[in-house]
């Protein structure tokens, strides 16, 4: 553990601004010091005392609750004091000062610091202490984080899941069932000399079956646990004045972007993030797609395009009022071909007919695009009206790759989905060992020690510092 670790530490909790109340947290090793400096008097442990909170003079800077929690019964692990004064900036700046200064102070009796090395916390470092201390495991310190930041009703009540350990039960049940599995293996590679062949009678190959379908079941909920907590990236694109804007304003419900006949009224990105069933979507206006003489406009274009590049969807967007018209017709395939060009085959590119209260009659079919044979999916909606715009969201749950609800989801990460597709590759190379004539267990146990290694690296029983100051680092202070 580093050496900062074992500093006793002081921020502000609570949000900056002001508000009806404030806190100050404390966390260290024997805090009964800086307990007597700033509250005058002795606590007792997890009951709220209301009093005044004294400055180096003894004079009152607010009155409030302290509560006082000792190790290792606290947030941290450690001892905690938690100052809940008047939530003004001032006022509490003064507390940290103070807090701070009581720590540096003198105590008469040892001839020491009252809290020797007490500093401001760094981003995290509190849920940090919690895990280092072993009071969560690092999915239940990632959830804290999720569950704060937390954007939508489903991607709360998840976070909250996954912060009571439901994620990490399903993780550590995967691991206890893969150590098995392990040991089965070890005892064949101990004692081969025996006439009983371990892995047959145990039914290894049934065992690592097994696993792996528990594992298929835990990477498909968290793909939805991921899917919650990050959304995806949605771009309308298209010609100008095919209803771009209109569109971004009709699933935001809201006016927000500008809207008139005039082509190329939208010279800059605007995003929107909406909610579908739960899920975030990140629904990004762009400048119409066309050769253009003005240089404001070429650089909304550009980054047009750069957005489109970046996109995890795109929404290719056809004005059916001019869908029969052959200049209209013959830039449209030009944006198609660019698009295919600029994107991956894995994005999906769904095609939206607008203006269906307009025109009557079918669309045309859509324009070929460039590395994508298949048909694409396809809508007629009108977004002045809202006609359509259910079926739109229906596609865009489907292409995101999300389930209607289904229980027992936990927030989860990329990095989550990363190790566990890690584990499930590394069971596959074991279970082609497993198959092979003669198997080679020493690759075998390999195979099962990495795979371990990647089920660990979730909870963080199997992680290493740098992994550990991105996480953290992502925190708020006093977090």
């Amino acid at each position: 553990m580093l050496s900062r670790h074992h500093d006793p530490i002081v921020a502000i909790a609570t949000a900056p601004g002001r508000g009806a109340v404030g806190i100050v947290r404390v966390s260290g090793r024997a805090l009964g010091g800086i307990v007597q400096a700033v509250c005058g008097r002795s606590l007792k442990p997890r009951e709220a005392t209301y009093l005044p909170f004294r400055d180096v003079q003894g004079q009152a800077i607010d009155q409030g609750l302290a509560l006082y929690f000792p190790g290792p019964h606290s947030y941290t692990g450690e001892d905690v004091l938690e100052l809940q004064a008047h939530g003004g900036p001032v006022v509490l700046q003064l507390l940290l000062s103070r807090c701070l200064e009581a720590g540096a102070a003198i105590d008469l009796a040892t001839g020491q610091a009252c809290l020797p090395g007490l500093r401001v916390a760094q981003p995290g470092e509190f849920t940090e202490r919690a895990f280092l201390n072993d009071k969560i495991d690092l999915t239940q310190a990632e959830a804290i984080a999720d569950l704060i930041d937390a954007s939508t009703e489903a991607a709360a009540r998840s976070a909250s899941r996954s912060l009571t350990g439901a994620f990490s039960n399903e993780i550590h049940g995967l691991r206890d069932a893969l150590i098995h599995l392990r040991m089965l293996v070890e005892a064949t590679l101990d004692f081969p000399e025996e006439e009983i062949d371990f892995l047959r009678k145990a039914d290894a190959h049934g065992q690592l079956s097994n696993l792996q379908l528990a594992l298929a079941s835990v990477m498909q909920r968290a793909r939805q646990g991921a899917l919650l907590r990050e959304g995806i990236k949605v771009v309308i694109a298209g010609q100008p004045n095919a209803g771009k804007s209109s569109l971004l304003n009709a699933l935001a419900g809201a006016e927000l972007a500008i809207v008139t006949p005039v082509a190329g009224t939208t010279r800059d990105k605007v995003q929107q993030t909406i909610q579908i069933e739960g899920v975030p979507l990140h629904i990004i206006d762009t400048a119409g797609l066309r050769d253009s003489d003005d240089e404001v406009e070429r650089i909304g274009i550009a980054r047009a395009w750069d957005e489109i590049a970046a996109a995890d969807a795109v929404l290719f967007l056809h004005d059916l009022a001019r869908a029969n018209a052959t200049e209209y017709i013959a830039a449209d395939a030009y944006v198609a071909s660019v698009i295919g060009q600029k994107l991956p085959k894995s994005i999906p590119v769904i095609d939206v007919w607008n203006k269906v209260d307009c025109a009557a009659g079918s669309p045309p079919p859509a324009v070929a695009m460039a590395g994508r044979a298949e048909e694409r999916p396809a809508v007629r909606l009108s977004a002045r009206t809202g006609e359509g715009l259910e079926g739109l969201r229906r596609i865009l749950l489907q292409v995101a790759g999300w389930q209607s609800a289904p229980e027992g989801i936990y927030i989860a990460r990329a990095r989550h989905v990363q190790a566990l597709q890690a584990v499930s590759a590394h069971l596959q190379q074991a279970a082609d060992q497993l198959q092979a004539k003669g198997p080679a267990l020493d690759l075998l146990a390999e195979e099962l020690r990495l795979a371990q290694n990647a089920l660990s690296a979730i909870t963080g029983e199997f992680t290493s510092d740098d992994l550990l100051g991105v996480i953290f680092s992502s925190f708020c202070i006093g977090k």
